[in-house]
C-alpha cells in the first residue's frame, strides 16, 4: 500500500464533498430513474477521481534518485547483480521504491537507441515454429525490484538486486529507471 501523505488526505476530502454533493443532488430528484443513473454516475466519476489523484499526488510529492549504481556479472551461475543506492529527495515518506532495469541486447550497435525501439519479429516464422518448439529469444529483458520500504524525507538506502543473465546476450544496453509509491 502507497504511504498517503496531507495531500492525499485533502484531495480524497475534496472528492468526499463531490460525492456527498452528487448524492444529496441525485436524491433530490422525483423519478426513480434519474435517481439512480445521478448516483452512479456520481460514485463512478468520484471512484476515477480518487484513484487518478492518488496517481497524480505521488508523481508530485514523492520523488527518487537513483545513486552509485554498479553492476557485475557472476559468470559462474549466468546471473547480474545490480547494486546501488536509492534517496528520497522528496519532502514526504515514500511507502515503496520500485527499481526497474532494461537490458537490451545489442543495443549500442544501433546508435541513438531508445528503450522500445527495437523490432520483434511476427511473422511466418514465428507462426510455424510454434509447432515444431522451437523456442525464441527474446532481445531485451525488463525486471523490476521493490528495493526499500517505508523510505522517510531525506533519507537512502542501499541495494542489491540480482536476476538470471540470459547467455546470449552480447554488449548490452542497459536503462534504469525509480520511482516511488
Amino acid at each position: 500500500m502507497t504511504a498517503f501523505n496531507y495531500w492525499h488526505f485533502i484531495t480524497f476530502g475534496i472528492i468526499f464533498l463531490i460525492f456527498i454533493a452528487g448524492t444529496i443532488g441525485a436524491f433530490k430528484q422525483k423519478e426513480t430513474k434519474i435517481k439512480v443513473g445521478m448516483f452512479f454516475s456520481t460514485v463512478l466519476v468520484t471512484s476515477f477521481l480518487a484513484i487518478f489523484s492518488v496517481l497524480v499526488v505521488d508523481k508530485y510529492t514523492k520523488k527518487v534518485s537513483l545513486h552509485k549504481l554498479k553492476n557485475r556479472r557472476l559468470l559462474s551461475t549466468e546471473q547480474i547483480i545490480y547494486s546501488g543506492v536509492v534517496k528520497n529527495d522528496g519532502n514526504h515518506r515514500i511507502g515503496k521504491v520500485t527499481f526497474q532495469i532494461k537490458l537490451v541486447n545489442r543495443g549500442h550497435m544501433t546508435g541513438n537507441v531508445k528503450a522500445g525501439s527495437f523490432y520483434k519479429s511476427s511473422g511466418f516464422f514465428d507462426f510455424f515454429s510454434h509447432g515444431l518448439d522451437m523456442k525464441t529469444k527474446p532481445q531485451s529483458l525488463t525486471k523490476e525490484f521493490v528495493v526499500a520500504k517505508n523510505l522517510k524525507p531525506g533519507t537512502s538506502k542501499a541495494f542489491r538486486v540480482y536476476f538470471r543473465y540470459p547467455p546470449y546476450f552480447r554488449s548490452t544496453s542497459q536503462f534504469t529507471k525509480v520511482w516511488g509509491h
